[in-house]
């Protein structure tokens, strides 16, 4: 069938949006004006986005009976009463090997849903094994947010040749691969929509086995690129919840937002593209196999290296919450939309503790108050979060700061993590996750700085959410999130396990208050083990402190 819903065309004229500069936004009616909007309509031109492309309504199968997946992930069949099993994918390089060796056992089909998916060495291992699945008849669907979808075209354009696999990019940009120039001119036109992201994550095998949490398909999210990694969860799931997680995927496949990567007039792979990339991957995946980030694999993986405890799963009641795609639609802007009332609830249920993980976590004026007001009421709440010095975003810290020692004031415990340049030699073989040393992009250890990508709650040693969502407004209004919340203490305790860990002194900063009242204090111990303190954003050059001042001045919270 043709392209159901709005027509992104050529309909947006120079003086309309000319109109809509100067009364919606309040921009002067100048040469400069002028000039943006003549380099903008350079830039875009005209949309090459096809509004005639086929575009197929299709649906998840049936949960099927997949014995050689379960077995990869040492998962046993699911009791037959509605409860979900789950298993902590804390290490990176278990994260990754467990999504190949689900692809390589899948049988009927792969879904794979995701904000990020690099063309890079593992980017291109995974892309190597969904092309393998689809040669051996399994139909995979890769839905891919497009905001930084272009340095991929190329390797996912060739992909969607492929009879068995199907591309679609999410809320589009209206130009393939577009330059940075044609990039800021549609965000001046389009910025509503463009600035509405698909941030969810899911990984789906048979309908009968998913993975849901905070990574996304890159070189940093599983230790294996040489200037930065990240410390991040999943979860693996099997039960009723993976069925849940499918039905939450075709919502976005099958939505007006999701276009197929042939609807853009200058995607022109052919056969013969398929071909050459299938030869580019298959030497590749031979070179890993070679690689030291192979060989550093235990010997009984994957039962053992994709989880943290051999043989042992979680049990429990669980839900998917996941934001409806028509979130992204300006001005649609209905909390029947979104699952922050759902993680609302979870917290207002709190009786004794609230642990959070949230690697970008802006509370606002409102949540402040919130977060005091629980802790005033006995609550024991804990937040790890980014360090100045681990953080990728600086403007997202520049937020957060702004309301740390308020949260600090009113009984809310906050750690910080600590780049891996600067942990104690003891911990740096392990890592704030236990994880290792990892690989480099040449797929061979590093010891790059981390930051924290995590996104996790525990609520009263039972609760347990894991998923994409950070504790911010971006999440919460901008973004679609998703993630799974499970009724599980065993789980909540391995949950607070990595919590705990990654807090202490060689891993996290402890924030503090300064006794004089002159400020804040960081707190942590030095490579001998000894207690250090730190009077400022510790390990943060003094420019990159200045660039956060700054920007904290700015009423910014809403974008962060």
């Amino acid at each position: 069938m043709t392209r159901r819903g709005r027509r992104i065309t050529c309909g947006t004229t120079y003086e309309a949006t000319t109109r809509t500069m100067k009364t919606r936004w309040g921009f002067p009616d100048s040469g400069m004006l002028r000039a943006l909007l003549v380099l903008s309509f350079t830039a875009v031109s005209c949309s090459s986005l096809r509004t005639d492309a086929v575009k197929p309504a299709s649906h998840a199968i049936e949960p099927q009976s997949n014995v050689a997946a379960a077995y990869q992930v040492g998962a046993r069949p699911a009791p037959d009463d509605g409860r979900s099993g789950f298993r902590l994918l804390i290490d990176s390089v278990g994260a990754l090997m467990s999504r190949i060796a689900l692809a390589d056992h899948a049988k009927h089909t792969i879904d794979l849903q995701y904000y990020i998916f690099n063309n890079d060495a593992t980017g291109r291992l995974v892309a190597q094994r969904l092309l393998a699945a689809a040669d051996r008849g399994v139909r995979v669907r890769m839905l891919l947010d497009d905001l930084d979808a272009a340095p991929a075209a190329q390797l996912i354009d060739a992909l969607d040749v492929h009879p068995n696999i199907e591309v679609r990019l999410f809320n589009p940009f209206l130009t393939r691969n577009p330059s940075l120039l044609s990039k800021i001119g549609q965000f001046m036109i389009d910025g509503r929509r463009l600035n509405r992201r698909m941030h969810n994550k899911s990984y789906i095998i048979d309908n009968t086995v998913a993975i849901v949490g905070g990574r996304n398909i890159g070189d940093a999210y599983f230790d294996a690129d040489e200037k930065l990694r990240f410390r991040d969860l999943d979860v693996i799931a099997v039960g009723p919840v993976v069925d849940a997680t499918s039905k939450a995927f075709d919502a976005y496949w099958n939505s007006d937002s999701a276009y197929p990567v042939t609807a853009f007039a200058s995607t022109k792979a052919t056969e013969e593209d398929l071909a050459h990339t299938r030869i580019t991957l298959y030497h590749e995946a031979r070179a890993f196999a070679q690689s030291e980030y192979a060989a550093a694999l235990p010997s009984d993986f994957p039962r053992t290296a994709a989880t943290d405890r051999k043989g042992e799963w979680f049990w429990g009641k669980a839900i998917l919450l996941a934001d409806s795609p028509e979130k992204v639609t300006p001005g649609n802007d209905d909390e029947a939309l979104r699952m922050q009332p759902e993680i609302d609830a979870l917290i207002n249920g709190a009786r004794q503790s609230v642990l959070m993980i949230s690697a970008y976590f802006v509370p606002g004026t409102k949540g402040t108050r919130y977060f005091i007001d629980l802790a005033s009421r006995g609550v024991a709440v804990k937040l790890f979060t980014n360090s100045l010095a681990s953080s990728d975003a600086p403007p997202v810290h520049a937020g957060y700061s702004r309301y740390r020692r308020r949260l600090i004031e009113g009984g809310v415990e906050i750690y910080e993590l600590r780049p891996a340049a600067t942990q104690p030699a003891q911990a740096k073989s392990r890592g704030p996750s236990g994880s290792g040393g990892g690989p480099s992009s040449g797929l061979a250890p590093s010891t790059s700085p981390l930051s924290l990508h995590a996104k996790a709650l525990v609520v009263d040693g039972r609760y347990v959410f894991v998923g994409s969502m950070n504790m911010d407004a971006r999440s919460k209004v901008l973004n679609t999130e998703m993630g799974v919340v499970v009724d599980s203490p065993e789980m909540a305790a391995a949950t607070e396990a990595f919590f705990d860990n990654a807090t202490r002194p060689e891993n996290a900063f402890h924030v503090v208050l300064d006794p004089n009242g002159r400020g804040l204090r960081w707190l942590a111990v030095d490579e001998q083990g000894h207690p250090v303190r730190y009077d400022n954003e510790p390990h943060a050059s003094f420019w990159r402190r200045v660039e956060v001042s700054l920007i904290s001045l700015l009423p910014i919270d809403g974008l962060l």
